[in-house]
């Protein structure tokens, strides 16, 4: 009796992506979502204090506080998507070996090479979204940064006047001291110490308020006092008035811009040496995601019977050295101690090579040493 294959037994192909493939993908989505959403929030709240600190020193408004949170979080983000999908492979490659689904694998006459398939088929798309990433949007966010600090610092000197408290500005030469202000941003009360040099000035005024005149923005002061002199001596000036207008001196904003907030076709047509070693750390980052793929399968056996974390410990040994040698070469790059190119792509080799070595070990020297000699002498 012979069975009714309707395209014969040995005619049937498998899918080009079977159920092994989708559930190695989606159990690595999950798990580098996890990751990624942990070190991001870790990362951000450090940043977030020291943009706080900025906020109480003035240098930063209360309104662009949040501006400027979400696009740090946007750099940091796009920085440490490497970092996150490393780890979050080998935990879940690590998760294979523990629960004997790599045995299952291994049994079928699975290798590498079914392991590998799965995991581009998330890491491959994952890398050209992060090409994208890294050189468009994170210099975008970095340009809008810097755009938005050197605003606030034009009028840093004026900002975060409060009620009943003593405000230092200019690192202490301006001194401000309002008792209260209305709903209609008019203070009461007013007490302003000037410091400039050698000489002081000390302005009481029973109200005063902000007005954008023709030559610019002016503080008002409305009935009041102004003592100028010199401490030490007795030769004051003593001044009444019933208004009295003070301009405020704005910041010139830098014109200055970081690499890292320059756009990439701008460093493409640059020639400089900073320019160079910024656009080599932006294509870095896609391919660092691939090459820390490529070196998860293997380091995942080294230990298998170490579970979840049995590789953590060497890949963190990894990423760091990487990461080190990488702010090294960049560095190198911009003072010229290595050549622009290859430049800082060095490193990525080595990680090649150190995958390379990883993967030989895995299949055995001796095997790889027969299967060399077998194609050479065929």
């Amino acid at each position: 009796m012979e069975a009714d294959w309707p395209k014969g037994y040995k005619m049937g192909r498998r899918p080009l992506i079977t159920v092994l493939d989708r559930m190695i993908a989606m159990d690595l989505l999950k798990t580098l979502l996890s990751v990624w959403t942990v070190i991001v929030v870790i990362v951000v709240s450090r940043k977030f204090i020291k943009i706080l600190d900025k906020a109480v020193e003035g240098h930063i408004s209360n309104d662009t506080l949040l501006t400027i949170l979400g696009l740090k979080t946007i750099t940091a983000g796009i920085s440490l998507l490497p970092a996150a999908t490393f780890m979050a492979l080998l935990m879940v490659l690590g998760r294979l070996y523990k629960d004997q689904e790599m045995a299952a694998i291994a049994s079928a006459g699975g290798g590498a090479g079914i392991l590998y398939k799965g995991i581009f088929l998330l890491i491959f798309p994952l890398s050209i979204a992060t090409f994208g990433l890294s050189l468009y949007t994170s210099p975008w966010a970095e340009n809008r940064i810097q755009k938005v600090m050197n605003q606030d610092e034009q009028s840093s000197d004026i900002r975060g006047i409060a009620a009943g408290k003593f405000s230092e500005y200019s690192r202490g030469d301006l001194v401000f001291y309002v008792e209260s202000i209305t709903s209609d941003n008019k203070m009461h009360s007013v007490f302003v110490q000037d410091r400039k040099k050698d000489k002081l000035s000390i302005v009481t005024a029973e109200q005063s308020h902000f007005e954008d005149l023709s030559g610019g923005r002016y503080m008002v002061f409305e009935h009041g006092e102004r003592i100028q002199g010199q401490p030490g001596n007795f030769d004051y000036v003593i001044e009444a008035f019933n208004e009295y207008a003070v301009k405020i001196q704005e910041k010139a904003i830098s014109a200055h811009v970081t690499p890292s907030a320059r756009k990439t076709s701008a460093l493409w047509a640059s020639t400089v040496k900073a320019d160079t070693a910024e656009l080599q750390s932006r294509l870095s980052l896609p391919l660092g995601i691939l090459l820390f793929a490529f070196i998860a399968v293997p380091m995942a056996k080294i230990s298998p019977r170490g579970g979840i974390y049995g590789s953590m410990l060497m890949g963190f040994l990894i990423y760091f050295s990487y990461g080190n040698l990488s702010g090294v070469a960049q560095s190198w790059v911009i003072k010229g101690s290595i050549p622009a190119w290859p430049g800082m792509f060095w490193v990525n080799l080595v990680l090649f090579a150190v995958g390379l070595l990883l993967l030989a070990n895995w299949y055995g020297y001796p095997w790889l040493i027969t299967a060399i000699r077998k194609r050479t002498l065929t």
